[in-house]
């Protein structure tokens, strides 16, 4: 596992693209679906309206790996982050993670969360090793998922 070399330039995407931010969550996601009883769920979302409100930030060109972040008064919600397959395992993944701390410090919000599936024990995984812990476990729309949280430091 070799990590990312150079600084990660993560800008917000455009509409132009869609069909490579399409590409990476079909990609990343794929692993999942022979253990679930229905594709994951960022599968079956559309991201053209989070792309137009500027919640999805993404590196590479085509992208690599993205972010989608949502704002809701005093907690940034990691709606999705994925990385292209070939490209995981770098630091990517970490430096996504990472931006949206730098976002929340931005906006003064110290509260961090994101959902996963059970299934999904890698992701779980990770996101603890991070820093998050687990504050809720319930069925939605047929999926079983993890809520985690994390809470950055005052200042």
């Amino acid at each position: 596992m070799s990590s990312v070399d150079q600084p990660v330039e993560l800008r917000q995407a455009s509409e132009a693209d869609l069909p490579s931010i399409q590409h990476v969550i079909a990609a990343a996601y794929h692993k999942y679906l022979e253990r679930m009883d229905k594709p994951p769920a960022p599968l079956l979302r559309d991201y053209r309206q989070a792309v137009e409100t500027g919640a999805v930030w993404v590196t590479g060109s085509p992208v690599t790996g993205l972010i989608s972040l949502t704002q809701t008064d005093d907690v940034i919600l990691i709606e999705n982050v994925a990385v292209d397959p070939d490209l995981q395992g770098n630091g990517l993944g970490r430096r996504l993670m990472e931006f949206a701390e730098e976002q929340a410090k931005k906006q003064r919000i110290r509260r961090l969360a994101l959902y996963t599936n059970e299934v999904m024990t890698e992701n779980q995984a990770i996101y603890t090793r991070l820093g998050y812990r687990v504050i809720d476990r319930r069925v939605e729309d047929g999926y079983r998922r993890i809520y985690m949280e994390k809470i950055l430091p005052a200042g």
